[in-house]
């Protein structure tokens, strides 16, 4: 995301304040999607299985989580004056409400974690994120791309260095959150990484997305980060040795012995092991060398991960828009799970709670089933409802905390969406 994708404030102003974009409630369902889809495991995929299913299982790590938090960027741009950030006493109410929902979705997230299903829950996490944002309300697009920018290269080695100060060996976690240094940095979702996310949705909110000339930047933008983060972590540690330093690393740590004296046929099977071990981070890298900080893998949070993260979410977000303006009518039952994220993703984990360990892995077309239930759920009710459950609640709750403030408004329409190792999205 450069200077040069246009901020064309002018057009944006004209859209409605409170109109949805279908396409946006499209990618987020397919981020709460994506997220059902890891928590449930491989084994509940039934259409295909094998290698493909493991593709997508992989496809989905970290990237939905991303594409959750980016979401809850656009819909924070969005509900605070779009092209044109909000002012004065507008602007008092708007981040009143954002404040009260982030109370409101930093308990449930609580509330959800006490059930014991083995999900890493995002919702405290998201909760922070809003009050992170709050400072940030008035920045325009560039700006904002400028703040996420900084975060995604700062933030990473930050942790980093933090954490090999002041934290020694593994965190060891009892729930999906247990503090401030997990909400910050060791953690599933550490703000160090994900407000890159949020402040970036940010930036994309704040442009004229019914303009397409800027989805052509924004997807041009997404296709270059996803080179930028994905490509170069793979140059930096396959043809250029990164791999083999991090594995040398891993085994001088249990006594082993180096790489560039171990037996040719051994090395092989011993990088295939190091790249499993990628595979297997929970939302910040080990500290014993630097060469982590080039992983791009799910869940790494290093500057690679975030800049391919970002990237693939432009990508979905600028294509969900497109088929939203091609095929409405055939999306409109995404559409529908999309606007009422948060009851869909809080109704998920209180099943799979209530489903236990039999939940994942051990019954395919499970995925699929949630899946369609969740779809025709969201259809009924926005049909005999309109607005979501948990989403009234919240905007309840909002509207009555600003009209106590003495700052009464109009209802907000368009709130944002949230969406062993515990399974992270």
């Amino acid at each position: 995301m450069s200077h040069q994708v246009p901020d064309s404030t002018a057009a944006q102003t004209a859209t409605a304040p409170h109109e949805r974009i279908a396409g946006v409630d499209v990618a987020r369902a397919l981020a709460v999607f994506g997220m059902f889809t890891v928590h449930l495991g491989v084994g509940s995929i039934g259409l295909v299985g094998g290698d493909p299913a493991e593709a997508f299982h992989t496809l989905t790590r970290g990237n939905s989580s991303a594409l959750f938090a980016f979401l809850a960027g656009v819909s924070l741009a969005l509900m605070t004056g779009r092209g044109v950030p909000l002012s004065g006493t507008p602007l008092s109410r708007a981040a009143g409400r954002i404040l009260v929902r982030a109370v409101a979705l930093a308990l449930l997230g609580g509330a959800l974690d006490l059930l014991d299903a083995p999900v890493a829950v995002i919702l405290t996490y998201y909760g922070g994120y809003f009050v992170l944002a709050l400072p940030l309300l008035r920045l325009r697009a560039r700006a904002l791309m400028v703040t996420a920018a900084i975060i995604g290269v700062v933030g990473p080695q930050a942790s980093f260095v933090g954490r090999s100060l002041f934290i020694e060996g593994t965190t060891v976690r009892e729930g999906s959150i247990s503090g401030i240094a997990d909400f910050l940095a060791t953690g599933y979702y550490p703000a160090c990484t994900f407000m890159a996310f949020v402040v970036a949705g940010m930036a994309v909110g704040r442009l004229d997305l019914r303009s397409p000339r800027v989805r052509g930047w924004l997807a041009g933008a997404g296709a270059v980060l996803s080179a930028l983060g994905y490509a170069g972590s793979w140059v930096l540690l396959y043809p250029l040795g990164g791999l083999d330093r991090l594995m040398g690393v891993e085994l001088r740590g249990v006594g082993g012995e180096d790489p560039s004296t171990m037996d040719p046929s051994l090395r092989d099977p011993m990088r295939r092991w190091m790249a499993e071990r990628l595979h297997d981070l929970h939302g910040e890298v080990p500290t014993d060398s630097a060469w982590w900080l080039l992983v791009a893998t799910p869940h790494s949070g290093t500057s690679f991960e975030i800049a391919g993260a970002i990237g693939t979410s432009l990508l979905v977000l600028t294509g969900c828009m497109a088929l939203a303006d091609i095929a409405g009518a055939v999306l409109r039952p995404l559409a529908a799970a999309g606007a009422m994220a948060l009851t869909i993703y809080a109704g998920h984990i209180v099943v799979i709670a209530w489903l236990g360990a039999s939940a994942q892995d051990f019954a395919p077309f499970r995925l699929e089933a949630f899946v369609a239930g969740s779809l025709v759920f969201a259809m009924v009710w926005q049909a005999v409802f309109g607005r979501g459950p948990l989403e009234r609640v919240l905007g309840w709750l909002a509207d009555g905390a600003v009209k106590l403030a003495g700052l009464p408004d109009e209802e907000d329409r368009d709130p944002p969406g949230p969406g062993s190792e515990r399974r992270v999205g």
